[in-house]
């Protein structure tokens, strides 16, 4: 049974679904990061929100980043997500898919690519 749930989010004030509230990881914002303790009274963000939320976050734990913590990085430990978000994990340029320091913390180490945003 499906449990979809309308909520309107804490931060633009517009609606949006919520997905099926009845079994965790059938939620979209499951796709994404946990990286956020919803504070007691704090409420859902919509989709937009949520992933501008994310990337705030992210580009300023990425901005501690060096590569002699970039080994021990929070990204890591974190459970791991199967979808690639874009502007999270990735963007398009030239038709190409570049990973971004996000990507590349949560694999745990170099490639041996030369990749653009490697931290390592």
């Amino acid at each position: 049974m499906n449990t979809t749930k309308i909520k309107i989010c804490s931060s633009c004030e517009s609606e949006f679904s919520c997905g099926d509230i009845s079994v965790e990881s059938k939620c979209w914002c499951n796709d994404y990061p946990p990286i956020f303790n919803l504070s007691e009274g704090a409420d859902c963000l919509c989709p937009v929100c949520f992933k501008e939320a994310c990337e705030d976050k992210i580009d300023a734990y990425i901005e501690t980043i060096t590569p002699k913590n970039a080994l021990k990085n929070k990204a890591i430990s974190l459970p791991q997500t199967t979808k690639l978000i874009e502007g999270i994990d990735y963007y398009i340029e030239n038709g190409n898919m570049v990973f971004k320091t996000w990507y590349h913390l949560k694999r745990g180490t170099c490639c041996g690519n030369n990749c653009r945003h490697c931290p390592y």
